[in-house]
């Protein structure tokens, strides 16, 4: 469970903003072709609300790739929390690449800004606990690394990036494999150093996680006196990662039992993306 940084990102910030452009801008933005070509414009992008603010790269990425001569001139930066009305970044240029690229920049920014809002509210909701906030597998198709890193922004963490990099092994693998520690050694043996982790619905099968040598057990839906009798058993043999029903009123309760992790779904799913607005100038 290591966090994405920018670092990571070159290639794919790149791929997200072509696509993003060839949906957008097509074979041409037929519309800007009634200002002259000449014609050369400034504008701000503010926010009408509070927020969070993260995908400052993709916003650079579209005009980069839409028209060198774009200069832009950022005044926040990732993770930073800014308030309602405030000047994001300006734009300076021709007045028709400007306006191309609004919708790109403006899809990226508002949606992982969203994304960072909603979890810095968590992360705020656990404070001083020592807890880790995760997301899940549970994002926008095509946006996984972009939303993912957008967690970070917020304070929060990663789970797994997908099917390819740890094992998460549920109810249905369990069944299919013929028991908690078959599903265990088949892990190890299929590709071993390989992060194990498994799901477990009651204290007898966090036993049998525990005796098979899990890395990481997930306790689906337990009671907050199961997740702490769960915790003084497992006694550091493996992290623990609480899941399901969790929301604003649980939050806290749950971390405060000693778990390490907490994955929440509504970290990339439950989003809404950021009022912003662009302000264009001659």
């Amino acid at each position: 469970m290591t966090d994405i940084t920018l670092a990571d990102l070159s290639a794919e910030i790149e791929n997200n903003v072509r696509k993003a452009l060839a949906e957008d801008v097509g074979s041409g933005d037929i519309t800007a072709q009634l200002i002259p070509a000449e014609r050369l414009a400034h504008a701000a992008v503010i926010t009408r609300e509070d927020a969070v603010i993260s995908g400052t790269a993709w916003v650079d990425a579209v005009f980069r790739q839409l028209d060198s001569r774009v200069a832009v001139h950022w005044q926040v930066s990732d993770g930073e929390q800014v308030a309602a009305d405030r000047v994001l970044f300006h734009l300076e240029g021709p007045a028709r690449s400007l306006l191309s690229g609004e919708r790109a920049a403006l899809n990226f920014l508002q949606t992982m800004s969203g994304v960072s809002t909603r979890c810095r509210h968590y992360a705020n909701l656990v404070e001083g606990t020592g807890v880790r906030l995760l997301d899940t597998r549970k994002t926008i198709p095509g946006l996984r690394l972009a939303q993912k890193y957008a967690v970070t922004c917020g304070g929060c963490h990663n789970h797994r990036i997908g099917l390819f990099d740890a094992f998460l092994i549920k109810e249905n693998h369990i069944a299919a494999c013929g028991g908690i520690a078959e599903a265990i050694e088949a892990a190890h043996r299929i590709a071993p150093g390989k992060p194990v982790e498994i799901e477990v619905e009651n204290l007898g099968e966090l036993e049998q996680a525990l005796s098979a040598g899990a890395d990481v057990v997930m306790l689906d839906e337990l009671s907050l006196e199961d997740m702490r009798t769960a915790v003084a058993v497992t006694a550091g043999r493996a992290k623990l990662e609480a899941s399901g029903g969790i929301d604003d009123e649980t939050l806290r309760a749950i971390a405060e039992t000693g778990v390490d992790y907490i994955s929440i779904g509504a970290l990339t799913k439950h989003i809404r993306a950021i009022d912003l607005s662009m302000r264009l100038k001659q």
